[in-house]
């Protein structure tokens, strides 16, 4: 599975705890590696959605086509993906999904 990043700072923070930490605290920061790696270990979106404790769903509205996969109780981890087996992985950002 190839995963890809929308932006440098989003490589950055999966390839150095530090400035994950920095952006988004130490929780987050795990949690979004291990998320990362998760989806890359991955077979399909179908394993991903069973998994338990992810939270995996298909977001609807503005995001028609990205999907959301929990990191804590508001930060989400939001990707798109291409092919229908995850052959590419796109992510697109670290979100706090409901806001302050």
């Amino acid at each position: 599975m190839e995963i890809r990043f929308r932006t440098k700072k989003l490589q950055r923070q999966y390839e150095r705890s530090d400035a994950a930490v920095k952006a988004y605290g130490p929780e987050v920061a795990r949690k979004y590696v291990l998320r990362v790696n998760i989806i890359k270990s991955a077979q399909s979106i179908d394993e991903l959605r069973r998994l338990p404790g992810l939270a995996c769903h298909e977001l609807k509205g503005d995001r028609a086509g990205q999907w959301a996969i929990k990191l804590t109780g508001f930060f989400r981890l939001i990707f798109t993906l291409e092919g229908k087996r995850l052959e590419i992985v796109l992510i697109e950002e670290v979100s706090k999904h409901y806001g302050d």
